[in-house]
């Protein structure tokens, strides 16, 4: 078995905020996730690394044929490149690269162990065995990439509609399956079946004569059904899911897909008890999809890796997910926001996060999409949104349109964070037969619309010195509630040391736990939903709601029945839990549907 043992991963984080950190943690065996939804961003990031590394540069123009797929893949290829070279360097030279081995060896979990094997090594093998020895038993941590796949829109060419393959999310994919890479295509966001359907373009995605997958794919999914339905859609078409990556509804970074109610306890609890069977499933269907394709079938079925991710912020949370759901890796996404070695900040933002407390983060109504999105109080982009109101303008500039959804005004897609829609729709709520204070109402919830496309770059360019190719607006920031406890800017090494447990980066911090905190949270979201339903009236939605409450009930008998299995065992994870159940459980009960 290698040495890498990392039982936790990095995951996307925003469009820029983990756009190299591969680079940057890939040769210490630390796997993390980059967004390749901006190739614009991809592609000065690709400048900025090629000179950094002295390396050549030919710039891809936005006027050459399909330049968004061979942005992304002449990125990946290059991040591909300089992580191997690192590792290569590492191991080659581990004489004068001493250094950063002992900085590989000091992040895994059981330091000393691995130094002793290393060191019986250097006293017993040649330098060559030494180095075969570093070989076998160090890996590259995985460069994952993420592909959102509701960011999918048509484009166009001299006012025509290009073929579905030109669309965004599908040009991404053939970007990364046109590299280098061996790794994994993380598809988030909800299930496109177009999208699905076109990975069966590509050979790497197919197992080889060994059973093997140069290309593997990982699914974002809110609870077991989701996972079974999608990993049955992609296995009838040949194509194997290696990982199920479970994330909280409410309890993470940047966009958030509310749950029904079901809370990540009950959920992770099904996928435990229903591992084995989703794995037979997919696999009987894989069988069958392999052989219409007139490829083999497999001898048996390939790995499958369950993961979470969502509020996780001490070593106990971790390993108790670890053991008790048997889970192979845990994400730890927003506290590496304040971990510069890992994802480069801006200072104003990096400060800004420092110093945010627990009521500074909120689920807003900043993205375009409609779908509720993880803030913080006092970005840089906020700030920009004020200043524009002030000039007595609306809206943004809308450059990259990866967020073109409405159809309210027009034939083509706009967003509603763009200029012209707020114009249009300024124009509509003023012309209202209503009050002024009315109007005003419906004109501040309209400002609050960030542009993402350029929000969620900025930081990126901002913390690396780079001049983007449109007007530099504000930084939007997506980091998860957990992040809120947080309030060192670590190194590498100490956040690290924190997931395992070696230090405690919390000490004397008032943190309720994970699952407590998420169920905090979708009681907050179930009392706004009600508030607005009293207006409404809709039966329907009366209905849904009762079911949700339900779900929560249920979870809270779960987590009841949890805790008291492991009375004597847990210690940070158990305090005050089953007061703060109690009462939670007795608000959701009063509340009137």
């Amino acid at each position: 078995m290698n040495l890498k043992a990392h039982s936790f991963h990095i995951p996307v984080m925003g469009l820029g905020y983990t756009v190299d950190t591969p680079v940057k943690v890939a040769h210490l065996g630390i796997s993390s996730v980059v967004s390749i939804v901006d190739d614009f961003l991809i592609e000065k990031m690709r400048e900025f690394y090629s000179k950094k590394f002295d390396l050549p540069f030919n710039e891809i123009s936005t006027k050459a044929e399909d330049f968004r797929a061979k942005r992304i893949t002449a990125y990946l290829n290059l991040v591909d490149k300089l992580v191997s070279d690192k590792f290569d360097e590492l191991v080659n030279n581990f004489q004068q690269k001493s250094n950063e081995l002992e900085k590989y060896f000091d992040l895994l979990p059981d330091t000393k162990s691995i130094k002793e094997k290393f060191n019986h090594a250097m006293q017993n093998k040649s330098m060559p065995d030494v180095k075969a020895w570093l070989r076998k038993n160090l890996t590259k941590g995985n460069i994952d990439v993420n592909i959102m796949t509701k960011l999918d829109k048509v484009n166009y060419k001299d006012g025509e509609a290009l073929p579905s393959e030109f669309n965004d999310a599908h040009a991404a994919l053939r970007g990364f399956a046109n590299s280098t890479l061996s790794s994994s295509l993380v598809l988030s966001a909800g299930m496109n079946p177009r999208l699905y359907s076109y990975i069966e373009n590509f050979e790497d995605f197919y197992p080889t004569a060994e059973g093997q997958f140069k290309k593997k794919v990982t699914l974002k999914v809110s609870d077991y059904r989701s996972a079974l339905i999608q990993g049955r859609f992609l296995a009838k078409k040949g194509i194997w899911v290696s990982e199920y990556r479970i994330e909280s509804g409410l309890n993470c970074g940047g966009h958030a897909f509310a749950t029904q109610g079901y809370l990540l306890g009950p959920i992770l609890e099904e996928f435990r008890t229903k591992r084995k069977e989703l794995e037979e499933a997919v696999f009987a269907v894989l069988q069958k999809g392999l052989e219409d394709k007139g490829k083999s079938s497999m001898e048996s079925i390939p790995e499958v890796k369950i993961t979470a991710q969502g509020g996780v912020g001490t070593n106990e949370e971790h390993n108790f997910l670890l053991e008790e759901y048997e889970l192979d890796s845990i994400g730890w996404g927003s506290p590496f926001m304040l971990v510069p070695e890992a994802c480069h900040i801006d200072k104003y933002s990096l400060e800004l996060l420092r110093n945010s407390g627990e009521n500074d983060f909120y689920l807003s109504d900043a993205s375009p999409l409609g779908v509720h999105f993880n803030n913080v109080r006092g970005t840089s982009q906020q700030k920009a949104i004020e200043h524009t109101r002030k000039e007595g303008k609306a809206g943004f500039p809308c450059t990259k349109r990866y967020l073109v959804f409405n159809t309210e005004y027009t034939d083509q897609p706009i967003c509603t964070a763009s200029r012209r829609y707020q114009t249009l729709k300024i124009a509509e709520i003023e012309a209202q037969e209503t009050n002024a204070e009315c109007k005003k109402l419906q004109i501040d919830k309209l400002a609050e619309k960030e542009c993402l496309c350029e929000g969620l770059s900025n930081s990126t360019y901002l913390a690396n010195e780079i001049t983007p190719d449109s007007p530099r607006q504000g930084v939007s920031i997506c980091p998860g509630p957990n992040l809120a406890y947080f309030n060192k800017i670590a190194s590498l090494k100490e956040m690290v040391d924190h997931i395992y447990g070696k230090i405690n980066l919390l000490q004397n911090t008032n943190r309720p736990n994970l699952f407590v905190k998420e169920l905090h949270m979708y009681v907050d979201y179930l009392e706004n939903k009600l508030e607005e339903l009293r207006h409404a009236k809709d039966e329907k939605q009366a209905s849904y709601y009762r079911t949700f409450r339900k779900n929560m009930q249920e979870g809270i008998s779960y987590y009841k029945e949890l805790f008291t299995k492991y009375d004597h065992k847990l210690q940070e994870m158990k305090k005050d839990v089953m007061t703060e159940l109690e009462n939670i459980s007795n608000k959701i009960e009063a509340f009137q549907i």
